[in-house]
């Protein structure tokens, strides 16, 4: 499901958990809750290689700049310049980062505001795109449960301890969420 989807469906109980590169915030936190952080996230900016755009400030011009609907990326970006973002009018949100890598590469858009991984997945397979070199946001990735369910929450918390204690957690970040 797309990752709106699946806070929304956390949320109404519909699901467990929700563990898909979930950042931490106070505004989520008031509508679930959340584990301790089991990895560190970075998201990059990805633009095509004859960008004017070099270095993060270059976004500030007026820019278009996609990311996935409902990630941080698109709520940094979409907030207004005196708290660090662009403005709603100059942030897409698309379902998820293969549509804004797409908008990207057919010139529909500047840029695209993703985590780290899926970024140098998308630059490996389409050729004509760069990441910019200094890292946009670094954060703390968690699992979330439905607000009040302390119980689920607890073994969870109890799990990622054991997991990240023996090194498991780590080899599966290595596998699959290579930086």
């Amino acid at each position: 499901m797309d990752f709106d989807s699946a806070l929304i469906a956390v949320q109404q109980g519909k699901s467990d958990m929700v563990l898909a590169g979930l950042t931490y915030r106070e505004d989520r936190d008031e509508l679930m809750d959340f584990s301790t952080s089991y990895a560190t996230g970075v998201q990059v900016v990805i633009v095509r290689d004859d960008s004017d755009i070099t270095e993060l400030d270059d976004l500030e011009n007026n820019k278009m700049i996609g990311t996935q609907r409902g990630t941080t990326g698109f709520i940094y970006a979409s907030d207004t310049p005196e708290n660090g973002g662009y403005g709603e009018e100059h942030v897409l949100a698309y379902d998820n980062g293969a549509m804004a890598v797409k908008a990207l590469l057919n010139g529909q858009i500047d840029a695209v505001i993703i985590d780290n991984g899926p970024a140098q997945a998308y630059v490996a397979a389409n050729e004509g795109l760069r990441i910019l070199p200094t890292e946009w946001v670094t954060e703390d990735y968690c699992l979330a449960v439905n607000e009040g369910n302390t119980e689920l929450l607890k073994a969870l918390n109890s799990a990622l301890e054991e997991l990240i204690t023996d090194g498991t957690v780590k080899t599966i970040i290595d596998k699959y969420i290579t930086e």
